[in-house]
């Protein structure tokens, strides 16, 4: 049971790891700084997959126990909830991060859809007012 709890602590120290990347990026993002995107999806990734391998363990060995063990301590039932209870915690976060990362990206979108529309409506005002005739030339021979 010990084995479940060490993995429990590991994955969610990768979900508060996960946590502080996505706080640090949401910054930059609302700052208008979208220049690490990449590297930031990516260092995400890394640690989703990390934490599901973890989970895999954890799957595998708590399928080999009986919860109704009374061989398990009630300590160790109080560490697995509080471990439990932690990651819902850390991942409603990551969560609500998301949603603020969306948001902005969302906001980011927007703005350049808007210019991309004033720079169209200027090309052609622009183009409205050039000269359509044909162009004046001086008569050398004059």
């Amino acid at each position: 049971m010990e084995t479940i709890i060490k993995l429990m602590t590991e994955r969610n120290e990768h979900l508060l790891k996960f946590k502080e990347i996505t706080e640090k990026e949401l910054i930059s993002f609302a700052e208008g700084n979208f220049d690490n995107l990449e590297a930031f999806y990516q260092a995400r990734e890394t640690l989703l997959d990390l934490v599901r391998s973890i989970d895999g363990m954890i799957s595998q060995r708590a399928g080999a126990i009986n919860p109704k063990d009374p061989a398990i301590s009630d300590e160790c039932r109080r560490a697995v909830i509080e471990s439990m209870d932690l990651k819902n915690q850390i991942v409603t976060e990551i969560l609500s991060q998301d949603l603020q990362i969306l948001a902005t990206i969302e906001k980011a979108k927007s703005g350049i859809i808007k210019e991309l529309k004033t720079v169209q409506a200027t090309r052609k005002a622009f183009k409205s007012y050039q000269s359509k005739g044909p162009s004046s030339t001086v008569n050398e021979e004059v």
